[in-house]
């Protein structure tokens, strides 16, 4: 072979050594010029062709880290810085994206490493000590979201994690735990507008797969809840958090049903108990727990345990206070007790929020009764009930008003005489009210009476002999009205 023919062989060899860096660095320009004009996608393609002619070179990978960073592509960013700082661990842009990677990421302690170790290759890098800051910053929301959550501040923690998420914003960590304490404190939407989020990019994510369980199941849609939870531990079958959450859901929703089954059986000790054992399953089921409380009500009420009831339907309201069967049945038990003040509060609730016809007439009624409450109670005066016949009525005023007789008082104090004559004219009011068909008609419908109702003495007045028990005669101070003996 001739010297010429083996220059001949060489100097392909050398060239093409040449030929593959000038290659690469061509594509790495070409990836500089379109990162510049910001088309981030045609960047990244030219690094990764620089990268597949020269994959040993660490620039080339920190440049696509930059570039994937800027799609937001987190992950694969932090892949290519690490390969960078392995390729030249002096290599200080990789170092510190490597470190924003983490932070963006949500892992302050990796960030914190890397960052260091800029700071050892350059220790006046004011960029690398304003990221460490930002890292310590992200460590103390994580702490204080810990502790939050551990007190069950659950306020607390979606504070902590919004201020987390404005340096991790990339963090499904972070996320989720947002996410989670928003549905514990009832705020359905927006932990499920957090999770579904989620798992637009990733449909495996556990987690984001649990909290949307979560939601469900506080929105007492419990049988799509236990879906989602079942789904959960498929991706993650050690996830502790859905397994608890998929057994409390079985055994409330067996437990409720267990009771409304009773209370259609009109066994209403067995349902008041069982709904009492439901309550005790999940105490931050808000929606089902207050659903739960206005059933017990219910069942106390066919129980006459009407006080208890309240309380129940007191319970509920504190819970969900749009909750419209809540405020009904307490309404009607204040009304069964009496209480009706109370129960024209809660019946123009009701109405405020719903204007139907039946919520209207319920108002009514309570208000009718409320005014006839503020009245002289006539039949408590005769000590008869509502449905007393006008025989019964008879007998009653006799004996009160032999009863309050002024004469049988005639040794007492002048208080005790005084007490005792007021008393004697309203038994007299209330016989002349009740044995008067017309005039018991108006009392009872609530309408307002003339003053033709009291005594005072004088009038139609007079004096009536009666029968006393030890058979004497007295006269009773009474109004003109025949009574057939």
């Amino acid at each position: 072979v001739s010297v010429e023919n083996c220059t001949f062989f060489m100097v392909p060899f050398v060239s093409s050594s040449i030929s593959v860096k000038h290659q690469a660095e061509g594509f790495k320009e070409q990836g500089n010029a379109f990162y510049s004009k910001k088309e981030y996608s045609e960047a990244f393609n030219y690094y990764t062709k620089a990268i597949d002619v020269s994959p040993k070179n660490a620039s080339y990978y920190g440049n696509r880290a930059a570039t994937l960073m800027m799609l937001c592509r987190f992950r694969e960013a932090l892949e290519d810085s690490q390969q960078a700082v392995r390729l030249d661990d002096c290599f200080m842009k990789g170092h510190l994206r490597e470190g924003k990677c983490h932070l963006l990421l949500g892992n302050a302690m990796a960030a914190n490493r890397c960052f260091q170790k800029v700071l050892e290759l350059e220790p006046s890098n004011k960029e690398a000590e304003q990221e460490n800051k930002t890292a310590g910053t992200l460590l103390e929301y994580e702490r204080m979201a810990d502790f939050g959550f551990e007190k069950r501040d659950f306020r607390k923690v979606v504070y902590c994690m919004d201020r987390a998420l404005v340096v991790a914003s990339a963090c499904h960590r972070f996320k989720i735990l947002k996410a989670e304490c928003l549905a514990l404190l009832g705020r359905y939407p927006e932990a499920q507008s957090v999770a579904s989020d989620i798992l637009r990019m990733d449909s495996t994510n556990a987690d984001a797969l649990y909290v949307r369980g979560l939601c469900l199941y506080y929105e007492d849609c419990i049988d799509k809840a236990v879906q989602f939870f079942v789904q959960a531990l498929r991706m993650a079958p050690d996830h502790e958090k859905a397994r608890l959450a998929c057994r409390n859901a079985k055994a409330l929703k067996a437990k409720k049903e267990e009771g409304n089954q009773a209370f259609k059986n009109c066994n209403y000790e067995a349902a008041y108990q069982l709904y009492t054992e439901a309550l005790t399953i999940d105490p931050n089921n808000i929606k089902t727990n207050a659903k739960l409380y206005c059933n017990r009500a219910t069942a106390g009420a066919k129980l006459k345990k009407l006080n208890q009831a309240i309380d129940d339907c007191t319970s509920a309201i504190k819970l969900d206070d749009t909750y419209i069967k809540a405020y009904l049945r307490r309404a009607q038990c204040y009304m069964n007790t009496e209480q009706y003040e109370e129960a024209v509060r809660d019946y123009e609730k009701v109405y405020q929020t719903e204007k139907t016809s039946d919520h209207k007439h319920l108002l009514k009624t309570a208000q009718l009764e409320l005014k006839k409450s503020k009245r002289k109670d006539y039949y408590k005066v005769l000590g008869v009930s509502k449905n007393a016949t006008e025989d019964e009525i008879k007998k009653a005023y006799r004996k009160r008003a032999l009863m309050h007789h002024p004469d049988r008082h005639s040794a007492a104090t002048p208080e005790v005489q005084k007490e005792e004559e007021k008393k004697f004219k309203e038994v007299g009011e209330a016989f002349t009210v009740l044995s008067d068909p017309k005039k018991k008609m108006r009392y009872d419908s609530g309408h307002d009476l003339e003053d033709e109702g009291s005594c005072d003495g004088g009038g139609d007045c007079f004096y009536q002999n009666v029968c006393c028990e030890n058979g004497l005669f007295k006269k009773v101070f009474t109004r003109a009205v025949k009574i057939t003996r």
